[in-house]
């Protein structure tokens, strides 16, 4: 359908109960998919996809800077010298 679709899905989760514990899980992408079509959303991967590739759009250089100091933190601490 498209990301407006998703969106709608995504943001039922904060008035259903029972879809917030479902998406407090770990799902598998058939499952979101399921899960979406049981509450009269047509979703498909094309649209999972898509949404995935906006939020990397959207990230912006200070989050990535950011995700890049814990991520350099971490292997400072792996790597004993």
């Amino acid at each position: 359908m498209s990301l407006e679709d998703l969106d709608r899905f995504l943001t039922l989760r904060d008035s259903d109960p029972d879809l917030a514990k479902a998406f407090g899980q770990p799902m598998d992408l058939e499952r979101f998919l399921g899960l979406a079509a049981e509450h009269g959303f047509a979703l498909s991967e094309a649209d999972v996809f898509a949404a995935q590739q906006r939020e990397h759009q959207v990230r912006t250089a200070a989050e990535l800077q950011q995700d890049q100091a814990v991520e350099s933190r971490r292997l400072r601490n792996f790597i004993h010298g």
